[in-house]
């Protein structure tokens, strides 16, 4: 299937996917100022922003739709959900993938047994219920609940808000799906198999994906490394877009 791609600057191949209920225009200063140095590619996926709405099934049917607009290899960069697409890109089609950049992502968002980094599945059953009362409503707190703690909480939930819709609203059954995966995705015992360098970076004050699900990653993840950005809740590129790009830079130059 066809995405919509915004691409802009010229140079190695950066492809940024978003999270849920989001689209590729959430990293529209991000990707304005990689653009000097990168060919950057912001991705709407299925159901999202300006790309065609698809039954979002799980990880796999995202990566393929990915897969099938960029032909040549490619360094990824994801955000939140978006990180779970890149990490399972990686594993799946390693030729593809040159160097992996996973933001405020987690190999599992629901808490298990043998996995407390994540949120309560009471918790992600509660906005799956709420979303199909209000589906605007229940994005906007999902919002709220990423930026919680952050430095400048207030600037920057009235800045998301304002993106949220501007490239229309969400498919249902895409928000649909992209639940189910946040619920039901756990990628621990594949993340031995990414073997590209990654690069791992941590919101301090993340509430939805805290700092031990990015210390996880690194540990486990053969070739990846950690940064920490002190103060950022769950989304570091908006609320510290100046140490964000200089640790994307300096990693992908290497």
């Amino acid at each position: 299937m066809s995405l919509h791609v915004e691409k802009l600057g010229a140079g190695k191949p950066l492809v940024l996917i978003h999270g849920w209920g989001m689209h590729g225009g959430v990293w529209s200063d991000v990707a304005q100022r990689l653009a000097d140095d990168f060919c950057v590619h912001s991705v709407d996926l299925p159901g999202f922003g300006k790309s065609a709405a698809l039954p979002v099934t799980d990880l796999e049917f995202l990566v393929q739709s990915l897969s099938e607009n960029f032909s040549e290899s490619v360094n990824i960069c994801g955000w939140s959900l978006g990180g779970q697409v890149a990490m399972q890109w990686a594993m799946r089609e390693p030729e593809k993938v040159q160097k992996l950049i996973v933001v405020t992502s987690t190999p599992s968002f629901t808490n298990r047994d043998d996995w407390m980094f994540g949120i309560a599945g009471e918790v992600l059953q509660k906005f799956a219920a709420e979303l199909e009362q209000n589906h605007a409503a229940t994005l906007r707190r999902f919002l709220s609940l990423q930026l919680r703690g952050s430095e400048s909480e207030r600037e920057l939930l009235s800045k998301l808000r304002e993106q949220l819709f501007s490239r229309g609203e969400p498919d249902m059954s895409a928000l649909r799906g992209g639940l189910e995966i946040l619920r039901d995705a756990d990628q621990r015992a594949e993340l031995q198999f990414i073997k590209q360098e990654t690069l791992v970076i941590a919101g301090q004050r993340d509430k939805l994906t805290p700092p031990e699900a990015s210390h996880y990653l690194e540990q486990v993840i053969p070739n990846a490394r950690l940064v920490e950005i002190e103060g950022s809740a769950h989304t570091p590129f908006l609320s510290h877009p100046d140490i964000f790009i200089e640790h994307v830079k300096r990693f992908l130059h290497e």
